[in-house]
């Protein structure tokens, strides 16, 4: 495969999570409200997906070592098309909350492949340049999807927001029928017994630069997830934003991310990974302490939460590169089973602050606010002590 067929590859499963959380964003209000459902309810149509997703990659990143990604990719990319339409067609929260656990479980195998696959064509260093690339498609899939959500929820409703995951996941599907060709170098055996498979996850979980990287990454998305579960509920409800207006909003954001991606690999050049993370936590200490001192002296409006956000989705941009990539980096060999472990670390911490929200949001901006600066100070923490100190030294 050419590189830049690699690269739209890993954009499409990456995009495939970004798609799938911001897209019915706008619409989650007037969702509740239409089942007449509690807060709680509505939170767990992402937290159950999230939970399903990172929770499914445990199973799905050995699966890939020991088949190939290929066939992983056509099972899981299949299963999320018919959850897709699961969920277009529920006619409960219950049910939709069910629909969406499964395509969270679906959505494992392209994401913990894409991550896989970065590892199995490149070593550390060029792979998180790689990852970048695949990561600013992730971007513009999500500049788009937010917005695309809220206009297809005022014209239309919810439902037919839904129907463009069954849409995108089939077009996903058909690129890598078509195209895509087997990177595994070659396939584990012995990746599923029950013994080897502990003892991998094991050897993984003890290795201090996968505990680096993976503190970073887990907690630049703690962040971002913190944003994406309470942002629609603050700026639709208490400060009167349109789903339009705020799939807009959302727009904003990601294109700060994508510049982010860009940033990246231009920093990446220049100083190499650790160095590049320390100046990206810099960044993200400065946004969310910015905001949460902003809510503190009472300055609760829209630009207040934005501007710093801004700051923080630059340094996310750095940070998610370098965090998957160098989570990944030292097992070639396993890379399923260590993306797999990443992946599932990064959605058990989404999955818990998701809980905290469902039982905190109270029509003021402090739940958004302060979630986003403890964040902030836990990701520049992992960036210039953990990653310094364990961080892969080949390619700085």
């Amino acid at each position: 495969m050419q590189p830049g067929l690699i690269v739209f590859i890993l954009s499409l499963l990456l995009g495939l999570q970004p798609l799938t959380t911001d897209l019915y964003l706008p619409a989650l209000p007037a969702l509740t409200e239409g089942f007449a459902a509690p807060m709680v309810q509505a939170q767990l149509t992402l937290t159950a997906l999230l939970l399903a997703f990172g929770s499914s990659q445990l199973i799905w990143g050995p699966l890939s070592d020991r088949f190939g990604r290929r066939p992983v990719l056509l099972v899981g990319l299949a299963a999320y098309v018919l959850a897709s339409v699961g969920c277009v067609l529920s006619p409960s929260m219950q049910l939709l909350i069910v629909w969406r656990a499964l395509q969270g479980a679906a959505m494992g195998a392209a994401v913990v492949c894409a991550r896989a696959i970065v590892r199995d064509l490149y070593p550390p260093a060029q792979g998180a340049r790689v990852m970048s690339k695949g990561l600013s498609g992730l971007a513009v899939v999500a500049c788009l999807s937010a917005p695309l959500g809220g206009l297809l929820s005022d014209l239309y409703n919810w439902r037919v927001a839904l129907a463009v995951l069954a849409v995108f996941g089939a077009g996903c599907l058909a690129v890598i029928v078509l195209r895509y060709e087997e990177t595994a170098p070659q396939k584990n055996l012995q990746a599923l017994r029950p013994t080897v498979l502990l003892a991998t996850w094991w050897t993984i979980l003890r290795n201090p630069t996968f505990a680096a990287f993976s503190a970073l990454s887990v907690s630049s998305y703690g962040g971002l997830f913190t944003f994406l579960a309470s942002s629609s509920f603050v700026f639709i409800k208490v400060h009167g934003f349109s789903k339009t207006h705020y799939g807009l909003l959302m727009l904003c954001t990601s294109v700060v991310y994508l510049s982010g991606t860009f940033l990246c690999r231009s920093l990446l050049t220049r100083f190499g990974v650790r160095r590049t993370v320390a100046i990206a936590g810099a960044i993200t200490l400065t946004a969310g302490t910015t905001m949460g001192v902003l809510a503190l002296l009472g300055v609760h409006s829209s630009l207040a939460i934005m501007l710093p956000m801004f700051g923080f989705m630059l340094g996310h941009g750095i940070h998610q590169p370098c965090g998957q990539s160098g989570a990944v980096g030292p097992f070639p060999q396993a890379a399923g089973a260590a993306s797999a472990l990443n992946g599932f670390l990064m959605m058990l911490a989404a999955f818990f602050m998701g809980s905290w929200l469902g039982t905190h949001l109270d029509n003021t901006v402090y739940p958004l606010v302060y979630g986003i600066w403890f964040w902030s100070v836990l990701i520049t923490l992992s960036a210039w002590t953990l990653v310094q100190k364990h961080g892969q030294t080949r390619g700085d």
